[in-house]
């Protein structure tokens, strides 16, 4: 009995696996000396290896001693920081903290940066002004983030107070846990969006005609047709803002923090990150400080090594 032939796919099938077909391979680059690549790569090189592996091994070896915070001595005392971090209830409230911190962040700020990348790219008249006021958000340095957080949710002047009070909420940023936490978050957020609204905005305009209008013919729905051929096309944007942005809710919302907590009573909520700071500057600990860094940097690497092992699997890359 004779195969029959297989069915034509549908024009929208056939034009999205050709847009997900592997490219073809680039040719590499000869070079007449050995030596000529790692003379380009020497500056880059150095710079990793002056502000990234001196400081972490530094701090890998400073874990394992008590310091005195003058420089006058050390002592060996193994493992005992990392015990007595682990073993420290603060530290795991903190650390429960940083992780509801960095879910919200992450998310939020990833759903609102879709949104309104989606939103603008329908817009027609006045799209330039449009993305110029969304974007111009992330040229707002992270302190001055803070402080304008500060301003917004101040308890005499703060407008978001003020808002909060007409519906009932007694906010009191800065006196009670969770009203700051809430703060906390509305801000980092706030300044990370127009990151993500930037390469989400870039990452459907990269989307050809010819998909677009072909989705338009075979799916009326528009909800369905976005989740079906828009959100996987922008899949290794997704993954990369993913990425960029759990590194920016654990380390780069410091300075919003730090704005945010400083000279506040210390029940205030506070990330890991911010815990090595206390540690170490204000509370002169070096091996403590050292010992945590080295948890937090160990437990962002599991994370990094997750996400590439399991995520970028579902990741097709055009």
């Amino acid at each position: 009995m004779t195969d029959l032939p297989a069915p034509p796919l549908p024009r929208l099938a056939r034009l999205r696996a050709r847009f997900l077909a592997a490219p073809e391979p680039a040719k590499r680059v000869q070079f007449d000396r050995p030596l000529l690549p790692w003379l380009f790569l020497l500056p880059q090189l150095a710079v990793i290896v002056v502000f990234f592996y001196w400081p972490s091994v530094q701090a890998i070896t400073s874990s394992f001693y008590i310091e005195d915070p003058f420089g006058f001595g050390s002592t060996f005392v193994g493992m005992e920081n990392y015990g007595d971090a682990l073993g420290s209830a603060e530290y795991r409230r903190i650390a429960g903290f940083t992780a509801f911190f960095t879910v919200m962040v992450t998310a939020l700020a990833l759903g609102l940066g879709l949104l309104l990348a989606v939103k603008a790219d329908k817009v027609i008249r006045g799209r330039s002004a449009y993305r110029t006021a969304l974007i111009s958000v992330y040229a707002i340095a992270p302190p001055v983030a803070g402080l304008m957080g500060m301003m917004l949710f101040d308890q005499h002047i703060g407008p978001f107070v003020k808002l909060a009070g007409w519906f009932g909420w007694d906010m009191k940023v800065g006196l009670n846990y969770w009203d700051t936490a809430f703060a906390m978050i509305v801000v980092s957020v706030w300044k990370q969006v127009p990151y993500n609204f930037i390469f989400f905005l870039s990452g459907l305009q990269g989307i050809p005609a010819a998909v677009r209008e072909a989705a338009v013919i075979d799916c009326k729905n528009g909800l369905r047709r976005f989740a079906g051929i828009t959100l996987p096309l922008l899949a290794p944007t997704g993954f990369f803002l993913l990425i960029i942005n759990i590194t920016y809710a654990l380390f780069d919302t410091f300075a919003v923090i730090d704005v945010m907590v400083k000279d506040k009573p210390a029940n205030n909520p506070i990330t890991l990150v911010y815990k090595v700071y206390l540690d170490g500057f204000r509370g002169n600990d070096i091996g403590g400080s050292s010992a945590q860094s080295v948890i937090l940097m160990l437990v962002v690497l599991v994370l990094t090594l997750v996400q590439f092992r399991y995520l970028e699997r579902r990741v097709h890359y055009g």
